[in-house]
């Protein structure tokens, strides 16, 4: 028995030092931008081309910019110690100030300007409470924000309820973005669903239709399915019956989001292991159960990247709609570049400017509220 506790130990060891956790700014640049030598050489290249960019850039964006003003002549001549050469001086915010609610209106009506503005006061009411995950009620929710709100909508901005019509060729703007995107988003996932389960039946008739539809719509340019949705779709109409041009566009977004959104599911699908498949089938659950209980959630929750990057992409490529005759928000900017009350050298530039960064605000925050929600969905995570 001695020789047994001759091995216990008589003391404790001294409590190990905590992890060291530097929480401030110099911390994070080390941890962050300076952890290698090759992170160190990165970082010093980067801040060497902002160096020599963000001068200009803070120049021509803020310091020489024209802000306000009543045409060309504000911005066509060099502010007192302005730095930009060849007779201009900075951006050219007037110009887009002067034209502001054109870009987000387009040409609707002044006096009738209210119902987008209601219609838009609608969507952010039912959107907020929708992308809240402890939000109440999200049945009535949704039913209320994908079934209701597009009736009602349709009817405030083209007409009813004892209102004036106002014809879609003079919808424009961001309100004509905003609309393709909302129409493309909520027809593309459900159909994208349908199609990515059809895909993987096992009946022949309906699998050989989804990948048709799919291997066709995905092989052309968007460009391509917008001009046979203005030309070929009234071709299947009744003898007498026209298509409004942007019911056409809302058409032939949706189809083509739909085919892209399809393969994004498909393989959230086909990641499910099989156990789960076999397991559902053990319960006694029929197809739908199985699919809608079971696999469509995990596989929706695996591929919640891909179909942000789908929306995403979907919201840009709204601008090509102007080919066939729309103009969004990039096009009613195009437009307004031959407005000579403001053709200066700087105005296409600024212009541009502006649409690329109210572009890259929705975009960004749908690409935030991917990421939320997949810390919120990840059942290892710790909230």
């Amino acid at each position: 028995m001695a020789h047994e506790l001759s091995y216990v130990r008589q003391e404790m060891l001294a409590p190990l030092p905590a992890p060291t956790s530097d929480g401030s700014v110099i911390g994070w640049i080390r941890a962050n931008l300076l952890a290698t030598p090759k992170d160190t050489v990165l970082t010093i290249i980067g801040l060497a081309v902002l160096a020599l960019i963000l001068p200009g850039a803070i120049n021509f964006l803020f310091l020489d910019a024209a802000w306000f003003g009543a045409d060309r002549a504000v911005c066509a001549t060099i502010a007192q110690g302005g730095t930009q050469p060849d007779g201009w001086k900075g951006a050219c915010w007037a110009f887009v100030e002067s034209r502001f609610s054109q870009f987000i209106f387009g040409r609707y009506p002044l006096e009738e300007r209210w119902r987008v503005i209601l219609v838009g006061v609608m969507f952010i009411a039912l959107l907020a409470p929708m992308l809240i995950p402890k939000a109440p009620r999200k049945g009535l929710n949704a039913l209320l924000l994908f079934i209701v709100f597009p009736i009602v909508a349709f009817f405030l901005l083209h007409g009813g309820f004892g209102l004036p019509e106002v014809e879609t060729p003079l919808w424009g703007g961001l309100m004509v973005t905003l609309i393709l995107s909302f129409v493309g988003i909520a027809v593309s996932l459900p159909l994208g669903i349908l199609l990515a389960l059809g895909r993987r039946s096992d009946m022949p008739v309906i699998k050989m239709i989804c990948v048709i539809f799919i291997e066709v719509v995905r092989g052309v340019p968007l460009i391509t399915v917008l001009f046979m949705a203005n030309v070929m779709l009234p071709l299947f109409m009744p003898t007498g019956w026209t298509i409004d041009n942007f019911l056409r566009a809302l058409v032939g977004v949706s189809l083509f989001a739909s085919a892209y959104m399809a393969e994004v599911v498909r393989g959230g699908l086909q990641a499910i292991p099989k156990g789960q498949y076999e397991g559902a089938d053990s319960l006694g659950l029929s197809y739908w159960q199985k699919t809608r209980l079971i696999i469509l959630p995990q596989a929706i929750k695996l591929v919640i990247p891909g179909i942000v990057n789908t929306f995403i992409g979907l919201f840009k490529d709204t601008s090509l709609v102007s080919i066939i005759g729309m103009f969004d928000l990039l096009g009613i900017v195009r437009l307004n570049f031959t407005d000579a009350t403001w053709a200066t050298p700087v105005t296409p530039l600024t212009g541009l400017i502006f649409a690329g960064f109210v572009f890259w605000i929705f975009c960004f925050g749908m690409s935030r509220y991917s990421a939320f929600m997949e810390r919120h969905l990840d059942t290892g995570h710790k909230r």
